[in-house]
């Protein structure tokens, strides 16, 4: 794994929890392991997912992770450090890559107004039109991320 990868996944984990049966998440999207996404149908009946073991919860959400980066690298146009990258891969893996691709976070970040950028993850703490503590929480700890140098998470 690359360090950007590792910091997404190490982030992402204390956040979406684990479960090895599947779950609604709060908007009624069935899910399973580290937040992996089984089905956009709404409240779907969970019995179509059997459990899953914890190894493949964790390569769920590695490959997830992976592909919420592989999505910021592509969007993304100015060089960024692998925090930065790390934090709005977490974003990307959330709220989808359509979510960044449409946002004035990732309009800032390509302009290189980095400062700017990092106070808009805050705006992204609702689900379902409600304010999460979560998501608050999360968003937080993704701006301090992208906010933090390299040296401070040694």
């Amino acid at each position: 794994m690359d360090r950007a990868l590792d910091l997404a996944c190490a982030l992402a984990k204390p956040f979406e929890g684990c479960s090895l049966t599947a779950y609604h998440d709060p908007v009624g999207f069935p899910t399973i392991g580290h937040g992996h996404l089984l089905s956009r149908e709404a409240w779907a009946p969970l019995d179509r997912w059997p459990p899953i073991t914890q190894g493949f919860a964790d390569a769920l959400l590695e490959e997830d992770i992976a592909k919420a980066l592989r999505a910021v690298r592509r969007l993304v146009k100015v060089a960024v450090t692998d925090e930065q990258a790390a934090a709005l891969a977490d974003f990307a893996f959330n709220l989808g890559a359509g979510a960044l691709q449409a946002s004035t976070l990732l309009r800032m970040v390509n302009r290189g107004d980095l400062a700017d950028a990092a106070e808009q993850f805050a705006r992204w703490n609702k689900a379902g039109g409600r304010i999460l503590r979560g998501l608050t929480r999360r968003r937080l700890t993704e701006r301090n991320l992208f906010l933090s140098a390299p040296e401070d998470l040694q």
